[in-house]
């Protein structure tokens, strides 16, 4: 019964690679990596400081990506709306992170995402996408990469459908 209630979300079929759009950080096609496993989506920055002013207010700033990655502007960004959330890793390690909300563009739709800043410069993705996102907008398929991406640039392959397309197909072959 849950299994057809997921066919009626209609839910897109992504795959464990992709690209992505975030326009507030103008950054395009930028390589994002789905993870099942963690709740959050994280991107990667150094530089992360949190700015007190005499007000009292506070802002966050930091630099997205590395030097080294073709994307990188230097460029310092500010978020006036942050929060500090624990987060623990897949191997029980608990450390203290920021998390912003941002804009992501897949297959052409917006969608609001939270995302926590962390130091991920040995990881070869800068960007996971955890459940969070994940739920009630995707489903993934392991055994495929780059549908989004492939979506913006009009190219497609015979696996890039729908949750309840690819349902609908499998119904007909079978019935």
């Amino acid at each position: 019964m849950n299994f057809y209630m997921k066919v009626e979300k209609n839910l897109r079929i992504i795959g464990r690679l992709d690209k992505a759009d975030f326009t507030e950080f103008a950054l395009e096609d930028i390589d994002i990596k789905m993870d099942t496993g963690a709740y959050t989506s994280s991107i990667h920055c150094h530089n992360i400081r949190e700015v007190k002013y005499k007000s009292g207010r506070s802002v966050l700033k930091f630099n997205l990506l590395d030097p080294s990655h073709p994307d990188y502007s230097n460029r310092l960004y500010t978020a006036k709306n942050y929060e500090i959330t624990t987060v623990k890793s897949s191997t029980g390690h608990t450390e203290i992170r920021y998390v912003i909300t941002t804009e992501i563009i897949l297959f052409g739709i917006s969608y609001d995402i939270e995302l926590t800043l962390s130091d991920r410069s040995v990881m070869k993705y800068p960007i996971l996408i955890g459940r969070k996102l994940l739920l009630n907008n995707f489903v993934v398929d392991v055994s495929e990469t780059y549908l989004s991406f492939k979506t913006k640039h009009h190219t497609t392959d015979e696996h890039s459908h729908t949750f309840p397309e690819v349902q609908a197909l499998l119904h007909s072959k079978t019935g």
